[in-house]
């Protein structure tokens, strides 16, 4: 009796591991499903309030998700290498910025590993910078190397394509010379086609 429950487990061990590898194989990132997969319901966790703040804002909230995707992999907790925090990976310039802006006075950096403090301030943010490109067929990699890069260097790249105003996204692309801010900009627009794609399936 005991050797035909080894078989049986057996069976339905590699039955499982079948379908999870067909699956994958299905997947167009097989990567990302799988890592979501470890993850559990953490880069499911946050979609209502992204949804909720991106729709206040007036931004489509499949790309903020892949901003906080690319930031964070959705970890609240996370500490960037000069000192950004929480999901949208905020420093604390921006966050002060937000914080006179909204006129709250009682504003703290820790505030920032709030989650839905963390979105507000990092959706405010990226869409100052959105509006500021918004006259460009395609703003969203000028408004991405800003929030990464910061104003002042988007604003020199672009003045380096010798185009002025009539520089383009590839204008732009080619023009920057730092390489984890064009990687930056891939990374996020290749997750924003993706989360599209998820979307028109279901």
């Amino acid at each position: 009796m005991a050797a035909f429950f080894r078989r049986l487990f057996t069976i339905l061990l590699l039955a499982a591991l079948v379908g999870v590898g067909m699956a994958l194989w299905k997947s167009p990132d097989p990567n990302y499903t799988l890592y979501s997969w470890i993850a559990g319901s953490r880069y499911s966790r946050y979609d209502g309030l992204i949804a909720n703040l991106s729709a206040k804002h007036g931004l489509d909230p499949l790309l903020v998700k892949a901003i906080v995707w690319r930031e964070s992999a959705f970890h609240p907790d996370k500490i960037g290498t000069v000192g950004e925090r929480g999901l949208m990976q905020v420093g604390e310039a921006a966050a002060e910025d937000w914080a006179r802006a909204q006129k709250i006075e009682t504003f703290m950096p820790t505030d920032l590993f709030d989650a839905k403090t963390n979105l507000e301030v990092g959706i405010w943010y990226f869409k100052k910078a959105l509006d500021r490109w918004k006259e460009k067929r395609d703003p969203i990699p000028f408004a991405l190397a800003e929030y990464n890069a910061g104003r002042t260097r988007v604003d020199r790249w672009v003045t380096e394509t010798g185009r002025g105003e009539q520089a383009t996204a590839r204008d732009l692309m080619l023009t920057i010379d730092f390489p984890t801010t064009r990687r930056y900009i891939e990374d996020i627009t290749s997750r924003y086609r993706y989360y599209q794609a998820q979307a028109r399936t279901r």
